[in-house]
């Protein structure tokens, strides 16, 4: 049905609560950049009105650091768009101290700890080879 594929990848050792914020923010960050992958809002029987999901099943994948650090050169080295986190992220509370802490690092000293993107199927499959489904 969809000619894209959006996949999330997470660093394997993080705790629980990291990897679901790790997911959590990427997922905005793809939405962000994609305005048409939110659907509409969502309704029960008694007409109880909920909020739009995204339209596309995602992919969640785990990754140890140097397979993740693998992912995103192949992301860059195929100009594919992505959003990233960084370990420092969980240290800062917002997003303007999330976007200064990126910017002190040079791209192949990023503490990544996940990323995500979305692209057509096969070049996201060939920029996610290593990671394994999420457990």
């Amino acid at each position: 049905m969809f000619d894209t594929k959006i996949a999330i990848v997470v660093r394997d050792d993080l705790l629980t609560w990291q990897k679901l914020n790790v997911t959590a923010f990427l997922t905005s960050g793809v939405l962000g950049a994609d305005k048409e992958l939110l659907g509409e809002n969502y309704e029960d029987a008694d007409g109880q009105i909920y909020r739009p999901l995204i339209i596309q099943p995602m992919i969640v994948l785990a990754a140890d650091g140097a397979t993740l650090a693998g992912i995103h050169r192949r992301a860059i080295e195929r100009g594919a768009p992505m959003a990233i986190y960084i370990e420092d992220m969980f240290r800062t509370g917002h997003d303007a101290a999330n976007r200064a802490t990126v910017k002190q690092y040079a791209t192949g000293d990023l503490n990544l700890v996940g990323l995500a993107l979305r692209d057509e199927k096969k070049r996201v499959d060939k920029i996610t080879k290593g990671a394994k489904m999420h457990p």
